[in-house]
């Protein structure tokens, strides 16, 4: 096991009324609150928008709002917020919704402590060190942002989309209620269960000796996906399902199953290139990538991937042939993400030109190679690009 640091101070509450919490949790922080949302025709009409309202009212916080977060978010809508936050002595940021909602509500909270533009801390130019208090009600399970330390945004001015990673960024409350998720389309739901999958596979392909206790906790937490997205591909409304995934997203990339080892996460900044080229959904670039990534790096750790097959997906361990149980269990992944729904190739997402994989490669490997399990060059990454058309 290696040497590790881990925090999470993030207060979590499921329950069936959990998001009329957000007034008495915010209040514990300030008085003024940016109310960060989709702004869209379900934010409204389902009622989630006055809920919300009404028990920031209850609790007498003032309210303004940041509404038109879209999928992949933009560093624009966070200036934005910025601004209001500045201008309205506001002390705490409430995100409504899911990943993109989230990450945006982080970007201004940690944009607001600081004297230059928040893209400093996406480009590296900057380290976060302080961040207004963020509060988060979870509506889509997926990224894990309502208990990670880190957000994802889009440049378009530049073309980039990056990341940043700071404990500051970690909310100081999440709240679940799982009856808001009933109603989320199977596209979504899938590309969902995609990422949190992905997440954990983030971890668990490490080269770190004497995980043992970490090795269990991420195999559970897939074979729990892998149960509870059976359930949901059966019934969507699936309320038990829908609350175990929503505690499996914030499981899955909080950082627990980090503890002790080295982390890969090629993949996910293989995948952003797709997301800022061609705005792909993240889950989606994750299906395509995983099981090419897992082809082309395999060898380098193959009684990883041996396990992996045997543990997470019961395939039978060959002796004398381990490569074949390692190429099955890839490929039963492959099967699992196709079995919902899940695109397999580039094609599939409408991406039919490689003219664009060198310059990909290389935007995704401008700070130094990438991967803990095997460190990839821009030269690797276009060959996963190849693999995957």
């Amino acid at each position: 096991m290696d040497s590790f640091e881990f925090m999470s101070p993030t207060k979590f509450i499921l329950d069936k009324d959990a998001d009329k919490l957000c007034g008495r949790e915010v209040k514990k922080f300030s008085d003024n609150v940016l109310f960060v949302h989709y702004g869209d025709k379900f934010t409204y009409d389902s009622g989630l928008h006055k809920r919300i309202t009404d028990a920031l009212a209850d609790a007498g916080v003032a309210v303004w709002e940041l509404p038109g977060v879209e999928p992949n978010p933009k560093v624009e809508l966070v200036r934005k917020g910025i601004s209001i936050c500045r201008e309205n002595q506001i002390g705490c940021v409430l995100a409504v919704g899911g990943g993109s909602v989230i990450d945006t509500a982080k970007a201004v909270a940690i944009g607001v402590k600081y004297e230059g533009d928040v893209w400093d801390f996406y480009s590296k130019k900057a380290v976060p060190q302080e961040a207004l208090p963020i509060g988060t009600v979870m509506t889509l399970p997926a990224t894990g942002s309502e208990g990670s330390n880190g957000s994802v945004l889009k440049n378009p001015e530049t073309g980039e989309s990056a990341d940043v990673m700071a404990d500051c960024l970690r909310p100081s409350f999440t709240l679940m209620n799982p009856e808001l998720t009933l109603t989320i389309p199977k596209r979504q739901t899938v590309f969902g269960i995609i990422d949190m999958f992905s997440h954990v596979m983030e971890r668990y392909f490490s080269s770190s000796k004497n995980t043992y206790l970490t090795d269990h906790m991420c195999e559970g937490v897939m074979k729990s996906i892998l149960m509870n997205a059976d359930a949901l591909m059966k019934d969507l409304q699936d309320y038990n399902a829908r609350a175990e995934l929503m505690w499996t997203a914030i499981v899955a990339h909080n950082g627990l199953l980090a503890t002790g080892r080295n982390q890969d996460w090629a993949t996910h900044t293989i995948g952003a290139q797709l997301s800022a080229q061609y705005n792909c959904v993240h889950g989606a670039t994750l299906s395509v990538l995983f099981p090419n990534w897992a082809k082309y790096v395999y060898r380098e750790n193959l009684p990883r991937f041996v396990q992996f097959a045997n543990r997470v997906f019961d395939v039978e361990i060959d002796l004398y042939d381990e490569e074949r149980t390692a190429l099955k269990g890839i490929e039963k992944l492959a099967e699992f993400f196709q079995s919902m729904g899940g695109p397999a190739t580039l094609a599939d997402l409408g991406i039919n030109n490689d003219d664009e994989f060198r310059r990909m490669a290389e935007d995704a490997c401008r700070f130094g190679n990438i991967g803990g399990l095997k460190s990839l060059n821009a030269d690797d990454v276009e060959q996963i690009y190849r693999l995957a058309r």
